[in-house]
């Protein structure tokens, strides 16, 4: 399945049925009076969280929707159904914009959530309605209102738990492989990621899901090479460990390429908790991974692990730093958004 996060789709909701003019004809009836039912309303169009997605590939194929009319109303002061509405399924974690790409209308993060985006217009009245002493045959009926209609964006940020970021071939792919069943392209040439990729992956008796984003280079910001475009997958992490290629010549530099480009996203990634590692240590002896971990950790100010996803060391010492950073924020989002108790019932 190929990975969209971004995608532009036309709905429309369905016009109200129009109201009926009718009189009752009965034999022996004289005065039959009217009797013309009153139109369906149209279908509403709906959003809803579902749990077996993490893609909007589906609306690159289709991008018009539209949910049903209401039925006219007939005589006998029978009124029109309504139109059936329709549900758009979308994965969690997706943000549903207007036209300008800019006004949120709904954030869906949890499945089973859902949204109305578009409302149905009202059936019209049909003349039974207007029926009054002072006029007692109406011969008129109002028509349905027409449903909304509008051109939205859908927007999906992934949930993870955290976010591997760093360079492009700074180890973050074999990460991800080394520690849970994803299975990332992974190559022994230099070549970075195109598309985010998702892996649980289980410390002790704790799991938690890891999201491995494209690297970043000097200059995303402005555009240079993928940009920031996948960096929106991260800011509903609650940790990020930051990879640095032990390989690299100047281990600081790196480091603080990818700083500053967090930085110029914004949206809080730059004050997240970060974990910082140096990746690829069995490429070298001990003397120059004292060197290289020395010279991050001044540029870091905290020391930096020292892992290998190859040789598998330092793999456990990461990811327990992983649940403990993940836990300890766990603990303060319940502290500040307590579950309200819900009151029983039978």
């Amino acid at each position: 399945m190929k990975f969209l996060d971004q995608a532009k789709i036309y709905i429309k909701a369905g016009d109200g049925g129009n109201g009926c003019v009718g009189f009752r004809r009965e034999k022996f009836i004289e005065f039959g009076g009217p009797d013309g039912g009153d139109g369906g309303k149209g279908g509403d169009v709906w959003a809803e969280c579902v749990a077996n997605l993490n893609t909007l590939i589906d609306y690159r194929y289709q991008q018009h929707f539209k949910a049903k009319g209401g039925t006219p109303g007939m005589g006998r002061n029978r009124a029109g159904p309504n139109g059936s509405d329709c549900v758009i399924k979308v994965p969690p974690g997706t943000e549903i914009y207007a036209e300008d790409n800019e006004t949120l209308i709904a954030e869906l993060l949890e499945p089973g959530q859902r949204a109305r985006i578009a409302r149905g217009g009202n059936g019209g009245f049909g003349n039974a309605h207007f029926k009054t002493s002072t006029n007692q045959a109406p011969t008129h009926a109002n028509p349905g209102l027409p449903g909304e209609e509008l051109t939205i964006w859908l927007r999906l940020k992934l949930i993870a738990d955290a976010g591997l970021v760093g360079l492009p071939n700074a180890g973050k792919s074999t990460f991800l492989a080394s520690v849970s069943a994803a299975k990332p392209k992974i190559a022994d040439y230099p070549f970075t990621t195109l598309h985010p990729n998702l892996g649980v992956v289980r410390a002790g008796d704790v799991d938690f899901v890891l999201a491995d984003i494209p690297g970043l280079i000097e200059g995303a910001h402005d555009g240079a090479g993928l940009g920031t475009r996948f960096l929106g997958h991260v800011e509903r992490c609650r940790v990020l460990l930051h990879l640095v290629d032990a390989t690299e010549d100047d281990v600081a530099a790196a480091y603080r390429t990818v700083r500053r480009e967090l930085r110029a996203y914004g949206g809080g990634l730059d004050t997240k908790k970060e974990i910082v590692a140096l990746s690829k240590i069995d490429a070298m002896d001990e003397d120059t991974r004292a060197e290289k971990a020395a010279a991050l950790q001044k540029a870091a100010r905290k020391k930096p692990l020292l892992l290998s996803a190859v040789s598998r060391e330092g793999l456990d010492a990461a990811l327990y730093a992983l649940t403990r950073e993940i836990d300890r924020k766990a603990k303060k989002e319940a502290e500040e958004h307590p579950v309200p108790d819900k009151p029983w019932q039978p």
